[in-house]
């Protein structure tokens, strides 16, 4: 602006920001506006605080508790809306924004519909299972934060870490938590802390954000890096109602680095208490113990003290009695003894053994008689045996046939017999007769028969 003098005029902040803000709020009366909304905000006065953007370019925008009557749908992160307001200018910050009065909701983000979908995927694959979930070890010592170095998380995360009074060990490794590659950062970190000796949590940090912000936890690349980590992860990331992929995927969620630090760190100061605490319990317990066992001590003293006689008097009843023991044995196998030598006696007078050779004696000299009876007997029996064969070969039929004499018989057709022949008449001329000869036989058939002679006859003569 140019002065009636001709001279720039030196303008205020205020009036500037006043000018510049009648202009805006005098061409943008009441416009029509199409975006998503991201890193809602509603503070205590009710009023919604989100950003409405696209692709390229985000603007501010309020929406007063007021007008939430004429809204259908509750806000949220990612949602695609059309919203009727005007533009203002919010002098104190001197920044532009639209108030808005009525909102038209279109559905869900392209980021929040991406989110969905691969949490939805990576569910099935059982990535968020509670099953394989690793427990996180009550007392860590070695600690890896993968944080931003100059995040407010990280300080905050610290700040927790240096009121706890907790001995641990902290190794932190920086990474960029939000842009292309923060992703693939974020997994290469936990990878390392995975090959980082004895480490015992890993916690992974980051203030809140939009959802743009807070995108590199909503990768496959950290999800995946989270569940094959075989070191126990716990995020701290957003704040409480900001949800990422890397928080199913955790072994722990905390709401954010301040609540991750609070879990982790048990409070030092308690531990000493509580271990003090014990310490005395322990000691009065000690002392109580060996009280009690130097009472049973003295006990057992004053016992044995009045033992130590009794035992003196035990000691030579023991020894009388280990005299009278000694006499009575010898006395007992004494008398054993003699026993002893009789019963020998009389057992080898009764031996077997001596009876069993009287026997054999007897046994042998019967065994000879015997024998000789035998061949008596025999003898006798022989020579009448020899007598008795003789008389029998004279009349015998052997002895018949061997001085030339034979035996005919003839097969009885009716009887299925042999039949001795001993006339002529007997046989007919055709038949077969056997002749029995002194050794041998003859088979032969009757060509003739002659009669018997008469008595009568001359020719018989």
């Amino acid at each position: 602006m140019i002065s009636e003098t001709g001279s720039p005029t030196v303008l205020t902040v205020t009036e500037l920001t006043s000018s510049i803000k009648s202009l805006l709020e005098g061409k943008y009366r009441f416009i029509r506006i199409k975006g998503e909304v991201s890193n809602l905000r509603v503070p205590f006065s009710g009023h919604s605080y989100f950003s409405l953007k696209d692709s390229q370019s985000q603007i501010r925008a309020v929406l007063f508790k007021n007008q939430k009557r004429f809204v259908s749908h509750s806000l949220k992160d990612g949602q695609q809306i059309i919203c009727f307001g005007r533009i203002s200018v919010y002098e104190p910050r001197g920044e532009y924004q639209i108030i808005i009065d009525s909102i038209d909701h279109l559905g869900t983000g392209h980021l929040q519909m991406e989110f969905e979908q691969l949490k939805t995927r990576l569910a099935a694959e059982g990535l968020f299972s509670h099953e394989i979930k690793k427990k996180v070890p009550p007392l860590p010592f070695k600690i890896i934060v993968i944080s931003s170095p100059t995040g407010a998380a990280l300080q905050d995360f610290l700040k927790i870490y240096s009121t706890r009074n907790f001995p641990a060990c902290l190794q932190i490794i920086p990474v960029r938590v939000q842009g292309e590659q923060a992703a693939k950062e974020i997994a290469y970190a936990i990878e390392t802390a995975n090959r980082i000796k004895d480490a015992d949590v890993i916690v992974l940090c980051r203030g809140g954000g939009s959802i743009e912000d807070l995108w590199a936890f909503n990768e496959e690349h950290t999800a995946r890096a989270i569940f094959h980590s075989k070191v126990p992860v716990v995020t701290g990331i957003g704040h409480e109602t900001d949800f990422t992929i890397a928080d199913f995927c955790a072994d722990l969620r905390c709401p954010t680095p301040t609540g991750a630090a609070t879990t982790i760190f048990p409070n030092g100061d308690e531990l000493y208490t509580r271990l003090e605490v014990l310490k005395k319990q322990l000691g009065f317990r000690i002392d109580s113990k060996i009280e009690n066992l130097e009472m049973q001590l003295d006990s057992r003293v004053k016992i044995l003290g009045t033992l130590e006689q009794k035992f003196e008097n035990l000691e030579l009843r023991l020894n009388l009695g280990k005299t009278y023991l000694v006499q009575a044995m010898t006395t007992l196998l004494s008398t054993k003894k003699n026993l002893f030598f009789r019963k020998l006696q009389l057992f080898e007078r009764n031996a077997p053994l001596s009876k069993l050779i009287a026997r054999q004696q007897v046994l042998k000299l019967a065994t000879s008689r015997f024998i000789n009876t035998m061949e008596i007997i025999m003898q006798g029996r022989e020579t009448r045996f020899a007598r008795a064969a003789a008389v029998l070969n004279t009349v015998s039929p052997l002895a018949t046939l061997a001085r030339g004499y034979a035996i005919v018989t003839r097969e009885d057709k009716g009887h299925g017999v042999r039949k001795v022949v001993s006339q002529s008449g007997e046989v007919s001329p055709g038949e077969h007769l056997e002749i029995l000869l002194h050794q041998g036989t003859v088979e032969c058939e009757v060509t003739k028969v002659h009669a018997p002679a008469s008595p009568d006859d001359p020719s018989t003569e």
